[in-house]
């Protein structure tokens, strides 16, 4: 986690939830992420968002160890602010922007499932609408047409907002990179894991990374690490 984020303790219990599995708090100053097979970005602000949102996390010690963990094939996922320290620390493609209306939106959204050929969705059906909340006022996905382009046509586009509810460009709430193993995300599944909260459909998205690994896909993309190594949460 980084000075500022605020929903790490909620992806720590939503994932726990999920799985059984354990997860870690861990320190922006880490530096090595070795003994885990996935590693979650939380949501939040961290460093204040000032300069503009993840820019500063985005030279944060751990953010080297994130990398090295994205090119061993190891499950990166970048939730919310997350997603916006992917962008920035070019793990990701593209940008987000302010909302188009200029206003913080805190509600359930409809999502849809583009397709469930990626390890973060293999628990989903494609093309199925779930509900995830959303919790940001710089949400809105922008890139240019030569990226959207390829996004789409690599099936990178994993998430799409059913309703427009921040000005994304083509609707976006989620892509992949290049390899698949790298996931940024806007709505916070870890906020849906419970009836009480209004929607469980978050949990399948945590339980997706869990099939994948136990599954042998990590040591598949050359990771080397089984199930046992847990997940690292924060950064």
């Amino acid at each position: 986690m980084f000075p500022g984020s605020n929903c790490d303790e909620d992806a720590v219990k939503g994932i726990r939830t999920a799985t059984g599995d354990a997860a870690d708090l861990i320190w922006h100053t880490a530096d090595n992420l070795d003994a885990y097979d996935a590693v979650v970005l939380p949501g939040g602000f961290s460093y204040g968002d000032y300069l503009r949102c993840g820019a500063i996390a985005r030279f944060s010690p751990v953010m080297a160890a994130v990398r090295r963990a994205a090119e061993a094939g190891k499950l990166v996922l970048g939730i919310c602010n997350g997603f916006q320290i992917l962008t920035e620390s070019h793990l990701l493609p593209g940008a987000l922007l302010r909302n188009e209306h200029l206003q913080f939106r805190c509600e359930l959204v409809e999502l849809v499932v583009e397709h469930a050929r990626s390890p973060f969705t293999l628990a989903y059906q494609p093309g199925e609408v779930i509900r995830i909340p959303i919790s940001h006022g710089e949400g809105r996905y922008h890139a240019d047409e030569a990226v959207l382009d390829e996004l789409e046509r690599a099936g990178r586009v994993l998430f799409r907002y059913r309703q427009r509810v921040n000005g994304s460009l083509r609707d976006i709430a989620g892509i992949l990179n290049e390899r698949g193993n790298v996931l940024g995300l806007m709505p916070h599944p870890e906020r849906a894991v419970a009836a009480w909260m209004g929607s469980e459909d978050g949990l399948r998205m945590f339980e997706s990374m869990r099939r994948f690994v136990t599954d042998g896909g990590l040591l598949a993309a050359g990771a080397g690490h089984g199930a046992e190594g847990g997940v690292a949460h924060g950064g």
